[in-house]
């Protein structure tokens, strides 16, 4: 008898001399059937703890995103901060040129009348 024969006569109740008379053709004996139900019962085990640790993870991860967005608004309001007070020295520059400009002109317009006067003592004298 081949390993085939055997198989069908093991597992086909209608066969001739099957041990399995009443057995379903295909069912798994019941040790394969404990084997299969324990590798199960570690595979949800194993699921278990992996998922454990996928929530782990996630709550670190949303924690680093969390501190970055801390950081990054602190940043965002460092800048703004900075950008307002170069505004504000730009025009303080602004108005010292203008000043600066002004006190020149008057510089100018008095070295002017310093020199007529000049001229008219040298011119008399």
């Amino acid at each position: 008898m081949t390993e085939s024969d055997k198989f069908m006569t093991e597992s086909d109740p209608r066969a001739e001399g099957s041990k399995a008379a009443g057995k379903v053709r295909g069912m798994a004996s019941l040790e394969d059937l404990e084997a299969r139900v324990t590798a199960l019962e570690e595979q949800g085990r194993q699921t278990r703890q992996d998922a454990a640790a996928a929530r782990i993870l996630a709550g670190a991860a949303d924690r680093d995103v969390s501190d970055f967005k801390q950081t990054l608004n602190g940043n965002t309001q460092v800048l703004n901060a900075l950008r307002e007070t170069q505004i504000e020295q730009g025009q303080e520059i602004v108005d010292l040129r203008a000043e600066m400009r002004s006190g020149f002109t008057k510089i100018n317009i008095n070295m002017e009348q310093i020199s007529r006067l000049l001229q008219q003592v040298v011119e008399k004298g």
